[in-house]
């Protein structure tokens, strides 16, 4: 079901704090955390707490949570001092999502090329 824990998703383990990770913001509806593999000096994605596979999905699910996880986005810019910043969120292994939990990508620290890849 929509919102759901998933057992073998790697971002649910996270929002469950089974699995660590670098947190620098959280609300009752979303986290937000370093990347792993940042792809600029400053990556950070930002996830609702609740399961939905990808952005379109949670869109259609869950229009206010949506609206959190981009207020958040501009939240994490506002503390990391950003003042521009790129918010990717790849739909679809063809787009590049590998983990299958919606997330955004607050990427910014450097300049960013368009098109982007």
């Amino acid at each position: 079901m929509a919102g759901e824990p998933k057992e073998d998703c790697l971002f649910c383990k996270i929002v469950a704090g089974t699995i660590p990770a670098t947190i620098v913001r959280q609300t009752e509806t979303t986290i937000a955390f370093r990347d792993i593999n940042p792809q600029a000096p400053t990556h950070v994605l930002i996830i609702p707490k609740a399961h939905h596979e990808n952005a379109a999905a949670l869109a259609a699910a869950d229009p206010a949570l949506t609206a959190d996880v981009l207020r958040e986005a501009q939240a994490v810019a506002d503390e990391e001092k950003l003042d521009s910043y790129r918010l990717v969120f790849n739909t679809g292994s063809g787009a590049g999502q590998t983990v299958w939990h919606v997330h955004g990508h607050v990427l910014g620290g450097r300049g960013l090329e368009w098109p982007p890849g």
